[in-house]
């Protein structure tokens, strides 16, 4: 099974884990497999038929540029990196 990291604010929806092992051959079956198991996950992350906007997917390190496509092997970890914002300019 897949290891897949739980970004701090979406850990209520997993009852607090932050590694979770599951089934899956992409990322889109990780997710329908999550969302079984805890609902409401499913609509944090994709937004119709692709990964939202202000959240990325990486497999075994590496940033996903084909989202809920992207293969995922038995031993694979699977982070969803939440959009971090602001910064500051130096103007």
């Amino acid at each position: 099974m897949a290891k897949v990291f739980i970004p701090s604010l979406m850990q209520k929806l997993t009852d607090g884990q932050d590694v979770i092992e599951i089934d899956g051959k992409t990322v889109r079956e990780i997710i329908e497999n999550l969302e079984q198991t805890y609902p409401g996950i499913k609509v944090r992350l994709v937004d119709k038929y692709k990964m939202k906007s202000n959240i990325s997917v990486a497999v075994d390190g590496e940033v996903s540029p084909l989202g809920l496509l992207e293969k995922v092997s038995e031993n694979s970890e699977v982070h969803f990196i939440p959009a971090v914002g602001g910064g500051c300019s130096n103007n």
